[in-house]
């Protein structure tokens, strides 16, 4: 059984050979200190989030697109897995998505939790590859084509020609930057404490990044921090676009980046096809018009984009060798 992973700061998706997407959960850990075991993992563990006492820890093991807590990594991989397999003594082959900025130790971290896991072979494929195959796109040809994949806790960019990327660029800003930005500025503007998960559904509810009209809203609750009491206001799009224009602007300058770098011929490419955009990010509203306005290229959102590096990871089996930078079989960690 051939299983392709897309580890994201924000949620696991799991593919398995012909049977396409199985699974698709938070990536979330919920942990009890007093009996030192993992008692859930994914959509249950997402639940327990700001709702647990403290003896009961619910982390993220993921932060940034890296594995920042070791121990919970490999149990919510070894926990996915079960999911999708039952427990059937077999050994499978997994392609595991990584960040295209990821350091050789960063790398070594997750071929580690997918071994622990059971993995019998571990290959790694960067994102933005993952992400355009994902799309749709024959990245075969001698032809340019650019990914702006922005995900949980990374946005990658890459240009790709002829199965390799030709130039890229990893920015740590991405969906949950975005959220606590939104969190950082209901507190600061209208005194009130807002959690990230209600930042986010704010964020899904009322953006408008293009043209903010007040057309949008959403209401949040939280607490005020004078009155110490609940509290709720009604957010516009006019806020959600001040919260976190900074942080698109950061992302469109990192695209302008890798036009500069990338060679004349693939950008006239670029210009013909367009930008894809790819991740749960390519869904905020008004994002493609946004960038197409500061690029002065289409930007076309990928059909299901949250799901596209997971289809990705499908199709490179397929490819085993024939893709080039971007992808690499790890077998020297055995």
């Amino acid at each position: 059984m051939d299983i392709g992973i897309d580890l994201g700061t924000a949620n696991v998706m799991i593919s398995v050979g012909n049977k396409g997407i199985v699974l698709n959960e938070p990536s979330v850990v919920a942990f009890n200190k007093r009996l030192d075991e993992v008692i859930a993992v994914g959509d249950e563990a997402y639940k327990m989030i700001g709702r647990t006492p403290d003896y009961i820890s619910v982390v993220r093991p993921l932060s940034d697109g890296v594995i920042s807590d070791h121990k919970m990594t490999e149990k919510m991989i070894e926990a996915f897995i079960e999911k999708v397999t039952g427990k059937q003594l077999f050994m499978p082959n997994i392609v595991m998505c990584i960040p295209s900025s990821i350091t050789d130790v960063e790398s070594r971290a997750v071929v580690d939790a997918a071994k622990i896991a059971g993995a019998r072979q571990v290959y790694l494929i960067e994102e933005p590859v993952a992400a355009i195959m994902g799309a749709g796109v024959d990245i075969s040809k001698p032809e340019g084509n650019m990914v702006v994949d922005i995900g949980g806790g990374t946005t990658d960019i890459a240009v790709i020609s002829m199965n390799g990327v030709v130039t890229k660029k990893s920015l740590k800003i991405a969906g949950n930057k975005l959220d606590k930005a939104i969190a950082k500025y209901v507190s600061s503007r209208y005194r009130i404490l807002i959690g990230e998960k209600t930042a986010e559904n704010a964020k899904m509810a009322a953006a408008n990044v293009y043209s903010p009209d007040g057309g949008r809203k959403a209401v949040v609750k939280g607490r005020h921090l004078v009155r110490g009491l609940p509290e709720q206001i009604e957010l516009t799009d006019y806020d959600i676009y001040e919260a976190i224009i900074d942080q698109l602007d950061e992302i469109i300058n990192g695209v302008k980046d890798v036009f500069e770098k990338t060679p004349p011929e693939l950008v006239g490419d670029i210009y013909r096809n367009g930008v894809y955009l790819t991740g749960g990010g390519a869904l905020l509203y008004g994002l493609d018009r946004l960038m197409s306005s500061q690029v002065g290229v289409k930007c076309n959102i990928a059909d299901d984009p949250i799901s596209c590096v997971a289809k990705g990871t499908r199709y490179a089996f397929q490819k085993l060798d024939k893709l080039l930078d971007g992808f690499e079989q790890v077998s020297m960690f055995k």
